[in-house]
């Protein structure tokens, strides 16, 4: 599980040679990272292009505001509230699996509250950290990826919810985050075309330092600007397993898209796989607590761009994720316990769907939106598994759950400084698995 890292005086090391295994938007920020450390990096990713999976049609935030884990106090009674409903917001599938069922009662035991405010206070460190990252290469690199920076606005249908949500405001307030409370009329302020809803609205949190962007888009410009600085990409390559002598990993067997076979080597693996992490260090003793949780999305066309939303928004009630990506809508949400099946359940990606319509009717072609599915790799706490392994020249960088694209670039940063036996520069829990 997650520690932190010993204060001991590291070993700096440049110039080494890097494989990074995984192209979605964790792996490819880290290739970034560590070229920019000066090592030679190559990434290894079984898709044709870079962010083709999980980071493929996410819900588009950078919500260090969203902090909480899925596992708090709460959750539990939601759950069994939930249960039997195809279209819940939380779905759990039992399956006859020990990973299963051994990930669920550690999810449990993470809804303690003291738990959670430990979760909590862990993620905020990360996604703060990674936000400003992000805005720092923005800065430098002058990458564009339809973003937006104007905040995210978390709508509340239940009161309830609403007064409970200014215990987490207190919390993000005392270690420096900035969010407000909003009546009903002060959110169709912030976001005009509310005023069209037919959804009621209790009133909401905002969060002006939160961001949007299309995570798909970001990897693929960046991948572009790894190249110019001799990143290699090897895609429709599948990394098949790693082979380990005298306690270190001496290469990784891959296949090629045309059969071919190949060992790839280098001085350090960094692992970023997501959901098909587990597998692949599992042999080698490794143990990490990720497990898939299936996420949907909604990709919609903007037909009315008056009665569309421009501020990125957070459906509390639905658990839905409302993004602008220039001329189109994203909805994501929903999260499902379903092992690795990656199909499109219609009931599920229907009720986002619904649910976008009555919030903005008139703002989109909604028959023609086009739906998506894909497995965020979560750990039971929802704290990502970033750091060293026994293994000693064997690095993850795995288990963002839903806050992968917030916390991309923090946890690249992170890892690349780990890898050059540098302290990295947030006070977070890195894994030593």
């Amino acid at each position: 599980m997650p520690a932190r890292l010993p204060d001991q005086k590291a070993v700096e090391v440049s110039g080494v040679k890097v494989l990074v295994l995984g192209a979605g938007v964790v792996g490819v920020t880290s290739a970034w990272y560590l070229a920019e450390a000066g090592h030679e990096v190559t990434v290894v990713d079984r898709q044709p292009i870079a962010g083709f999976e999980t980071s493929f049609a996410n819900g588009g935030q950078i919500s260090v505001s969203h902090a909480e884990p899925w596992a708090n106090p709460g959750a539990p009674l939601k759950i069994l509230r939930w249960l039997g409903r195809e279209d819940a917001p939380l779905l759990f599938r039992p399956r006859l699996s020990m990973r299963q069922w051994g990930w669920g009662l550690r999810f449990l035991y993470e809804c303690l509250p003291g738990r959670t405010r430990r979760n909590t206070l862990e993620i905020l460190k990360l996604a703060w950290f990674s936000r400003n990252e992000l805005q720092a290469l923005r800065d430098r690199t002058g990458i564009r990826y339809e973003h937006s920076e104007l905040g995210i606005l978390h709508l509340h249908t239940d009161v309830r919810e609403l007064d409970a949500a200014g215990a987490r405001i207190a919390l993000m307030r005392s270690h420096g985050f900035e969010m407000q409370l909003k009546t009903p009329q002060q959110c169709v302020e912030i976001e005009p075309a509310l005023k069209d809803s037919r959804v009621f609205l209790a009133g909401g949190t905002y969060s002006p330092h939160d961001e949007s962007g299309d995570a798909h888009l970001f990897s693929r410009r960046l991948e572009e600007l790894c190249r110019r600085v001799d990143v290699v990409f090897l895609f429709q390559t599948t990394v098949q397993r790693l082979l380990q002598e005298g306690g270190r990993v001496t290469g990784v067997r891959v296949r090629h898209v045309e059969g071919s076979e190949q060992v790839l080597r280098a001085d350090a693996y960094l692992v970023c796989l997501g959901s098909y992490t587990p597998f692949l260090v599992k042999p080698l003793g490794v143990r990490v607590p990720v497990y898939p949780v299936k996420g949907y999305s909604v990709t919609i066309p903007i037909r009315n761009f008056e009665a569309a939303p421009h501020v990125c928004l957070t459906d509390d009630g639905a658990k839905l994720a409302i993004s602008r990506l220039g001329d189109r809508l994203r909805a994501a949400g929903t999260a499902e316990l379903n092992a690795y099946d990656t199909s499109i359940n219609s009931v599920r990606c229907n009720a986002i769907l619904r649910r976008a319509e009555q919030l903005f009717p008139d703002a989109a072609d909604y028959w023609r939106a086009q739906p998506w599915a894909g497995l965020r790799p979560a750990t039971p706490s929802n704290v990502p598994v970033v750091g060293r392994t026994r293994v000693s020249n064997l690095f993850l960088n795995t288990g963002h759950g839903t806050l992968g694209w917030t916390m991309a670039c923090g946890s690249g940063n992170a890892i690349a400084s780990i890898i050059s036996g540098k302290q990295p520069p947030v006070d977070f829990a890195f894994a030593d698995a």
